[in-house]
């Protein structure tokens, strides 16, 4: 998923000539970051997301193999929900986790019955497929949002190497399962385990 920072507006008191000498020395400010919220967002066009009432810009739509690999991920949960009919799993769809937290993952997979057409409760898993623009964002932000949200399985999912990171939650923790490039992990899901073959995502 690609987005950019919107920018920060900066408001600074301001000061005496007096204290403006002093401030050459001892430089301070004062800065109020923007705050949105839910409501806010609903009404913004365009493709955002909003981490803690800070706005995200999407940028315009991922590249052909960041879609590949998502779709490709996405595929082995569908192929395996015929047997395990109370999981659904989506793709680029809204989860509100709060008031002031909305975010888009690239999959997700849901085993309850949902409240209308919003997602509005932590899915058990969360996929994101990684650039180098988003990866420290999804690899620290997001990361400790899911976390803290408790989503069941956060995965990292980074083509240029072909490899996966899967990390399940623990006792309130994500614990790393493995790295993953051509195996086969198991992704245990209420009702059922899905086996999920890494090696099916990389090739051309």
């Amino acid at each position: 998923m690609f987005f950019v920072e919107t920018p920060m507006r900066r408001i600074r008191p301001k000061r005496s000539s007096e204290s403006r000498n002093i401030g050459r020395s001892l430089m301070s400010a004062v800065v109020l970051h923007e705050y949105y919220t839910l409501e806010d967002y609903r009404h913004w066009k365009g493709d955002w997301e909003l981490i803690h009432g800070v706005p995200l810009a999407m940028a315009p739509s991922p590249g052909v193999t960041h879609q590949r690999v998502a779709r490709r991920f996405q595929r082995q949960f569908d192929e395996a929900f015929d047997q395990c009919p109370q999981c659904e799993v989506l793709y680029e769809i809204d989860v509100e986790f709060s008031a002031d937290t909305v975010t888009r993952p690239d999959v997700l997979v849901v085993c309850e019955p949902l409240d209308g057409e919003r997602i509005t409760r932590a899915p058990v898993l969360i996929a994101e497929v990684i650039s180098p623009k988003t990866a420290r964002r999804d690899e620290q932000t997001k990361f400790q949002l899911y976390r803290d949200e408790g989503v069941g399985y956060y995965i990292l999912l980074y083509p240029q190497a072909a490899k996966a990171k899967v990390y399940r939650l623990i006792d309130g923790e994500y614990r790393k399962v493995g790295d993953f490039q051509r195996a086969t992990c198991p992704i245990e899901l209420p009702g059922c385990v899905v086996e999920v073959d890494f090696s099916r995502l990389w090739s051309p």
